[in-house]
């Protein structure tokens, strides 16, 4: 069974009266980090579950360990001085 990328999803559970946080995903990434998290710090993170048939995997979270962080768009100013401050140091290349 193959999914598409719209059904690969990565969902975050929790209640308020739940001391941890679900995160079922197919993201590479992030299981690589979930997994990274786990062995280091197994009493606060472990693998719940994995479905290698479709490469999801589950793992359970302290809540005080999982922080969702929003950041607000660059103004154009700010767009502008970050890229002239890349291309002097030299972390972009100028067409």
């Amino acid at each position: 069974m193959r999914l598409t990328k719209y059904e690969k999803e990565t969902i975050i559970l929790t209640s308020e009266g739940d001391d941890t946080y679900n995160v079922y995903t197919f993201n590479a990434g992030l299981k690589r980090r979930l997994a990274d998290f786990a062995k280091k710090y197994p009493a606060v993170c472990r693998l719940e579950s994995e479905d290698k048939k479709i490469g999801s995997q589950s793992y359970v979270v302290d809540k005080a360990r999982l922080s969702i962080r929003l950041t607000a768009p660059y103004s154009e100013e700010r767009r502008k001085a970050a890229s002239e401050r890349a291309k002097k140091t030299g972390s972009i290349k100028r067409k």
